[in-house]
């Protein structure tokens, strides 16, 4: 058994180690079950739980997601930037984004326009996030990931 202010106590039967957390104001905590003997401690159980779930609150973390920022070459600027300000909030919470220009028909042949489009992107993204993959083309894509600083 452990007394509220840390010390040791030894082995104590139950019964008189309650009536010793009763004499202190203090509660009995087993915080050991499995350990033979079981170790027992002197202390304000409420605090105890609100301790033991901070605990546990800080070890979730956040898992890293891929969020898909879609465009064409003709996108209007109004509406990149609108897509850039949501790729800036998917960085700052940590997430990775990936950046897609899609060609359809007669705009495979201006690639570059695409090019432009994802240049800039890339561009405006720079103090939020790091290149993870530079634009490449595959097929009717051109596609670029950018993971968060």
């Amino acid at each position: 058994m452990i007394d509220g202010e840390g010390n040791q106590l030894g082995i104590i039967p139950t019964k008189d180690a309650l009536t010793q957390a009763r004499e202190a104001g203090l509660d009995l905590v087993e915080v050991a079950p499995e350990a033979k003997p079981p170790v027992c401690r002197i202390m304000d159980y409420g605090k105890f739980r609100y301790e033991k779930s901070k605990r546990n609150a800080k070890g979730k973390q956040h898992h890293t997601k891929l969020k898909e920022i879609r465009l064409r070459p003709k996108t209007g600027q109004h509406d990149i930037d609108f897509k850039v300000k949501k790729a800036i909030g998917f960085l700052q919470h940590k997430d990775k984004v990936q950046v897609t220009v899609l060609f359809r028909g007669r705009e495979m042949a201006h690639i570059e326009e695409g090019r432009k489009v994802m240049e800039g992107i890339i561009a405006q993204l720079e103090e939020y996030g790091k290149v993870e993959s530079l634009p490449s083309q595959q097929s009717r894509r051109m596609i670029c990931m950018i993971g968060p600083k």
